[in-house]
């Protein structure tokens, strides 16, 4: 082809144009056209000699002909047509637009005047002339709006359908841009002919597409036309210039039998709309992906458009110089040109040889660069700046998958993780999704690499459901929700976790949600989520309640808050040779808590006689199972009982709590058979066997949770019509239910649910008492609580410490006092949660002062607590408790002179109820003694003597008898390291894990970074959670939390048979074996005795021992502090100064003595007395004589006994 428009066409795309003198007949000229050799010039004379041929004066370039086009047998060009075309259609309708708005004018002004005189008649003429002459006016109006309203409709409907607001609009907008590109490919091809050439419409295909588009583009423009609102703008539009110069050409190559290559790559311009499509596709989103789109489509547009039209100009040549100095560039090679040129580069090896070129390389240098220096850095930062963890989560068939959210750290993964994927897990075919808004800083995204196997990060938000998309959250098996625990606001912290858990719940009501939550009282917004359901496996650890409810326990056993954190965090068992407490301790450490099926080998056994069986028999310690009630209308119909008594009968299907130190040994429970089973002794070789086995079915609804959860990593959840209650049995069969009708049905003693002793609300006033008063009034037995705090600080929700020392499972005069020390300020705040509780007071003043540390008796104290609400409010983290520390520093170098009471101290356990023998006259009334009274009821860990000389050493008081050292205290702690601060005489590395260091393993400190497993062993036992707050909650349940939800405060309730038999629950104490029924245990006999004995006898539930952490050493120590071991095997040996922990049954009869106390005592003068409980029995007064000695059996133990 030859091409010419705008510049001549001087060449045939490569070099293969003929010139030709114009005296050379016409079939020669075809012949030597086809032949594509160039020609010489002829002469002057030659050329004037034929007058016939004077008419093209100038060489012409010959296009190519074919035998079948009647094409111009002179080789005369006709691009000027083809421009022309489009210079009419342009500068015609532009005229006419301009014409047609100044005659609209002129007729608007017309009509203008013609109304001001009209007006001025009508104000001339009478009334009744006027009123005639109004009618054809009006007629006339009427006709004008009619037809205003016909176009204004059609108007409407074309705007409709070149819109994007609706499918047809969608479709067309698409339709026309996918169309513009087709006819962009069309040039691409027809770029590589001449630019001019003669072509046959019927015969060439893609002239036939090309023409096919274009009626179609007009069709569109003219609809755009009819739509638009300003017809003069509308014409100037880049779209409509595009259509000018491009659509009324291919109806002139139609017409003419030529093709002019022409301005056709100005269809090039249609990809800067490419984001628009984009958007209208709902493809992007995002502002960023958008402009970047946006800047890429601009670039790429204006590129191909300059390149197309160098390869116009430089083809065809300058019109003044005859297009003789045209040369031969391909388009791409003009796109090469464009590109070096913009980028400053200019290697030289193509370059413009035309003055329309060169010129036009003049304007695009000036334009191209500064566009390729401003677009080209502003994409790559895009491209940079695109999130790494911005893809989308593709599920693996067959794998279940979580997402994690809410406050992601390298401190808060790790923990997760090292519990979540801990080894001793059964089968954790689960993938981890983390997502959150920051990407992650090297050490994390370390991490991640480590685990990539399962875990794996994106970056979004969960509160963005295009995010929440991406982890394909509706297909997800929960989702957890972890809190920052040293956020300096924790109300507003909560307030985040709770619109996540809105924001994931709108998205997909039916996830299973486990979010942590700061405070206590922030619980309660849950419950206004619609679709939030605690039976349906939503839960909310409340980091607050637990950590409170944790130190609380220990005031009544301590030690219980570490026994408790390790049984529900996942840690490896370490191996220690030496004979030192840490390997007591660690053997303890390795257990954990599983739930597990009983086997149909214990239906109709009592749960003492299988606990016993499983102990002793499958190696398994069974502290709880879920029991199903018979009558099918309670609410609660599913109860996890902690130690029922022996009247429960185990039933089918019952799901079992059990303590061991993984889940592989737990699954003795399941294939247990009596038949195949009855005469093994080593419990590795339980195995299932081929017996027939009952299958249970469930009678009800099914459960929520897949068959895999509700073996060891899932315990069976709750049905959705029952609310675990912490309950033994019916009331009708309570053992001593008859004291029932003893009560006054009309004295509020109790909250209306019966599980916390409650009183009338007391003004903050009336239990403050002055440092004068503390000092009058002796107080014994008591709990001092040093709170940090002031009018600033976060509440700290006091209410969880003092609910579990105010549960109704223990008797009134059994209640410690509370005395709080600390800002009056702070503890008003507090006090509208607490004034419904008995026995508690407030001295106002200061932990740190020993003046008011003195004054509530300190020293004769059952235990110091010692919080602080300031912790959060300092940004380095190793001062954060630094008031805690200096408390516990303070309490441990004060010196008592007054002895009272010290030497007469007990050995800080409890015995069985009915078998303690303090005398009602030595016990305290309402936690408080009268100075001359004070002989018993103090729980000084001040042992005078431990056993008989030559068998244990003797552990000396006459020095640190009357120290602060010797004070029971817990305190809490934020950061993990400053535990290393607490104990100056210990030799723990800065280094070392909370759970290995002193002061964790003796209860005497705690953080709250231990109930981070929490959010593990709840994802895969629900029940776990259940159990652990009902143990240290003191029996707090989902009703109760609604009505404070409501109410803010336990609402008061008569004593009814009904609330009076949620008392009969178990509790958690401490049994001392230096005095009592099992003192003939106590010196070298085993613990495995000691459980059958006290679960046959007072179906107590031992499940761990508190010793004296220099016992195991042959030489004296004046060391009183303890560690715990967690449920010892069977053969462990004891010693007289151990303090057993275990479940203890509610004594009914207790309540009618004041002397049933929970304390022994050693003193010679109340051990005389004894108390007319039912489960009272006679002390053992001479010790059987043994056949070995405790060295003997120390060295035969030690061979027989296979520690995991």
């Amino acid at each position: 082809m030859a091409n010419g428009g705008g510049g001549g066409g001087g060449g045939d795309g490569g070099g293969s144009s003929l010139r030709m003198s114009s005296n050379i007949h016409a079939n020669h000229l075809s012949l030597d056209a086809s032949s594509s050799s160039s020609s010489s010039s002829s002469s002057s004379s030659s050329s004037s000699s034929s007058p016939s041929v004077h008419e093209p004066k100038m060489d012409a370039l010959i296009i190519p002909v074919t035998m079948e086009v009647p094409c111009d047998s002179r080789g005369q060009r006709m691009w000027w047509a083809f421009l022309a075309s489009s210079m009419v259609t342009f500068f015609g309708g532009l005229f006419i637009i301009l014409l047609w708005r100044t005659l609209k004018y002129l007729w608007t002004v017309c009509c203008h005047c013609g109304g001001k005189t009209k007006e001025t008649q009508k104000i001339n003429n009478g009334s009744s002339q006027a009123d005639g002459t109004l009618k054809p006016v009006d007629e006339k109006e009427e006709a004008v709006a009619a037809e205003v309203g016909w176009m204004t409709s059609v108007k409407d409907w074309a705007g409709v359908m070149i819109s994007a607001q609706t499918l047809t609009g969608r479709v067309l907008v698409v339709l026309v841009f996918a169309l513009s590109i087709g006819a962009l490919v069309i040039y691409f091809i027809d770029s590589s002919n001449p630019i001019e050439s003669c072509q046959n419409f019927y015969k060439d295909f893609t002239l036939q597409i090309d023409m096919a588009f274009n009626v179609f583009f007009l069709l569109y423009f003219g609809l755009r036309f009819i739509a638009a609102n300003d017809k003069l703008w509308f014409w100037l539009e880049v779209n409509s210039v595009v259509d000018f110069f491009t659509v009324p050409p291919v109806f002139v190559s139609v017409y003419l039998n030529r093709s002019w290559l022409g301005l056709r790559f100005l269809r090039a311009l249609r990809l800067i709309q490419f984001s628009e499509i984009l958007q209208f596709l709902n493809i992007l989103k995002t502002s960023n992906s958008i402009k970047l789109v946006n800047l890429l489509s601009i670039f790429i547009s204006t590129w191909l458009t300059a390149a197309g039209f160098i390869h116009l100009v430089e083809n065809s040549g300058d019109p003044w110089e005859n297009f003789q100095n045209n040369q031969a560039l391909t388009y791409w090679e003009c796109v090469y040109l464009l590109m070096v040129t913009m980028s400053t580069v200019g290697y030289g090896d193509v370059y413009a040889k035309t003055t329309l070129g060169r010129l036009f390389m003049v304007f695009f240098i000036l334009g191209g660069l500064a566009m390729f220096a401003s677009y080209v850095p502003e994409i790559i930062e895009l491209i940079g700046n695109r999130k790494k963890y911005g893809g989308s989560y593709s599920a693996v068939s067959g794998r279940k998958h979580i997402v994690v959210c809410g406050h992601i750290t390298l401190e808060s993964v790790s923990n997760f993780l090292k519990d979540f994927l801990h080894k001793d897990r059964d089968d954790v075919n689960v993938e981890i999704v983390f997502l959150h808004n920051i990407s992650p800083n090297l050490e994390l995204e370390a991490l991640f690499k480590r685990h990539f196997t399962q875990v794996e990060f994106y970056q979004g938000s969960v509160l963005n459901p295009h995010d929440l998309a991406r982890v394909k959250i509706e297909s997800a098996d929960a989702c957890l929700i972890l809190a920052n625990k040293y956020c300096a606001d924790p109300d507003a912290e909560d307030a985040s976790n709770i619109m996540r858990v809105i924001s994931i719940k709108n998205y997909h009501p039916k996830i299973r949600i486990i979010t942590q939550m700061l405070q206590y009282h922030n619980k309660a917004h849950l419950l206004n989520i619609p679709s939030w359901n605690w039976k349906e496996g939503d839960d909310a650890i409340c980091l607050a309640e637990l950590k409170l409810g944790f130190i609380a326990q220990s005031c009544l056993a301590q030690g219980l808050s570490t026994m408790l954190a390790n049984l529900f965090s996942m840690r490896s068992f370490i191996k220690i040779e030496e004979d030192t407490w840490q390997k007591y301790y660690l053997e303890g450490v390795s257990n954990e808590m599983y739930t597990e099926y009983l086997s149909s080998a214990f239906v109709g056994l009592s749960f003492p006689t299988v606990c016993e069986l499983c102990f002793v028999k499958l190696k398994l310690l069974m502290i709880a199972i879920e029991y199903k009630s018979a009558n099918r209308e309670s609410r609660s119909r599913k109860r996890i009982l902690i130690n029922p008594g022996n009247h429960l009968k185990i039933q089918e299907g019952t799901l079992g709590f059990f303590i061991a130190s993984d889940a592989k040994e737990v699954k003795r429970a399941f294939f247990y058979c009596k038949a195949c089973h009855d005469d093994i002794t080593d419990p590795k070789r339980i195995k299932k066997c081929g017996c027939k086995r009952l299958i249970y079915f469930e009678d009800e609804q099914p459960s929520t949770l897949s068959p895999k959860k509700k073996q060891r990593n899932g315990g069976m959840r709750n049905s959705p019509n029952s609310s675990p209650k912490l309950m033994r049995h019916d009331p009708l069969l309570i053992p001593g239910n008859d004291q029932i009708d003893n009560m006054d049905s009309n004295v509020k003693k109790y909250d209306s649910t019966g599980m916390f002793h409650w009183c009338a609300p007391k003004e903050i006033e009336k239990v403050i008492l002055t440092r004068s008063e503390a000092a009058m009034t002796v107080l014994s037995g008591h709990v001092v609580v040093c709170i940090f705090g002031d009018v600033s600080s976060a509440l700290i929700g006091l209410r969880n410490l003092v609910m579990p020392l105010r549960a109704s499972n223990f008797h009134y005069h059994e209640l410690k006092h509370i005395v709080f020390v600390g800002s009056i300020e702070y503890l008003k705040r507090e006090w509208e949660t607490l004034h419904n509780f008995p026995k508690v007071s407030i001295l106002p003043g200061t932990p740190l002062s020993r003046a008011d540390l003195r004054a509530v008796n300190i020293n004769l104290c059952d235990m110091c607590v010692i919080l602080s609400a300031n912790q959060n409010n300092i940004d380095d983290t190793s001062l954060q408790d630094k008031e805690c520390i200096l408390a516990s520093l303070n309490i441990k170098s004060m010196q008592f002179d007054d002895s009272i009471g010290v030497l007469q101290a007990n050995s800080q356990g409890f015995t069985p109820p009915g078998m303690d023998r303090s005398s009602p006259d030595n016990s305290p009334v309402h936690g408080m003694l009268h100075q001359p009274s004070i002989t018993t009821g103090v729980n000084i860990p001040i042992i005078t003597e431990l056993a008989k000389p030559g068998k244990l050493p003797l552990v000396s008081v006459n020095q640190e008898k009357n120290s602060g050292t010797h004070i029971l205290m817990i305190t809490e702690l934020v950061n993990d390291t400053n535990v290393q601060f607490l104990d100056q005489d210990d030799d723990d590395d800065p280094d070392t894990e909370l759970y290995l260091t002193q002061p964790f393993a003796c209860g005497t400190a705690f953080a709250v970074s231990v109930l981070d497993s929490l959010m593990s062993a709840t994802y895969f036992n629900d029940n776990i959670l259940t159990l652990i707050r009902t143990l240290v909650t003191g029996g707090a349940t989902p009703e109760l939390e609604a009505l404070i939800a409501e109410e803010n405060a336990l609402r008061g309730g008569y004593s009814t048979p009904q609330t009076l038999a949620n008392r009969d629950r178990c509790r958690v104490a401490q049994l001392a074996l230096l005095d009592g029924p099992f003192a003939d245990l106590g010196d070298g006999g085993c613990y495995g005795d000691l459980f059958c004995k006290a679960l046959k006898t007072y179906n107590m539930l031992c499940f761990g021992i508190y010793r004296l952490r220099d016992a195991h050493l042959s030489t004296p120590s004046q060391c009183t502090k303890r560690y715990v071991i967690t449920n010892p095997p069977y053969e462990f040996e004891l010693v007289p100064t151990d303090l057993i922990f275990c479940l203890m049954q509610f004594d009914h009869n207790a309540g009618q003595s004041r002397a049933s106390l929970s304390h022994s005592s050693h003193s010679s003068q109340s051990s005389s007395k004894k108390s007319s409980s039912i489960h009272s029995i006679p002390s053992t007064a001479n010790r059987p004589n043994r056949p070995k000695s405790r060295e003997s059996r120390d060295k035969q133990n030690r061979k027989e006994m296979v520690y995991r």
